[in-house]
């Protein structure tokens, strides 16, 4: 089913953005628990900062600058001091990332990125393969050209796009093994079968398929 929203398919920042969206829509949607920390660091940082700037404005207006000008120092080194934590953060913490979560107890983190003359769109996930915390994390990196889920004219398809996450992030998949395929062409696989398709499946397997009809002579 196409997005309603549509967008240019020429600008990569706009198909990188759209799909972003949709990458945290749909890991929500299958019950992945999202973590708001980094963002909620980088507010708090943000509104101090301003919180700070706008009391040293409203002093310095009440009880003019000699009255305040310790204060405003001391406010203007706290003002620049969170601002470059603010873009510390922003470039070398959260970097790239859009997502951080957790499923059934084991931990994903995933991070993007679209080089601006190149419509790829790549990922950089991290996760536990397991909830078993003795096993250790594993770092994957995948990537798959967008029009690979946008129409010609711009329209974001959700279902290759799904079908793309779950079969190449296992714990995606594990979360959403309808959608799993077992290569790039889309070949479905047992665990996509419906039951009755699984019955027949089963009986091919077991019998081998039915017996083709002679050709009939002519004459």
């Amino acid at each position: 089913m196409a997005d309603d929203s549509r967008i240019s398919p020429y600008n990569v920042s706009d198909c990188k953005n759209t799909t972003d969206d949709a990458l945290q829509n749909y890991l929500n949607g299958l019950k992945f628990r999202q973590s708001h920390w980094y963002t909620d660091v980088k507010l708090g940082l943000g509104y101090t900062a301003v919180v700070i700037a706008a009391i040293t404005f409203a002093l310095d207006y009440k009880y003019g600058f000699e009255a305040t000008k310790r204060f405003t120092t001391l406010a203007v080194v706290i003002y620049f001091l969170l601002n470059g934590a603010f873009t510390w953060w922003i470039w070398q913490v959260e970097k790239s990332m859009i997502y951080v979560g957790a499923w059934k107890g084991r931990k994903i983190t995933i991070s993007t990125r679209a080089d601006k003359f190149d419509p790829t769109y790549k990922l950089t996930v991290t996760y536990h393969p397991s909830s078993l915390n003795t096993i250790p994390q594993v770092t994957k990196e995948v990537s798959a050209p967008f029009m690979q889920w946008f129409t010609a004219d711009g329209f974001f398809v959700a279902a290759p796009f799904q079908q793309w996450l779950a079969t190449n992030i296992d714990m995606v998949g594990d979360a959403d093994p309808k959608n799993v395929l077992d290569d790039a062409a889309g070949v479905r696989t047992a665990q996509s079968v419906q039951p009755e398709g699984l019955k027949d499946l089963l009986n091919v397997i077991k019998t081998g398929p039915p017996p083709v009809a002679a050709p009939r002579k002519r004459g």
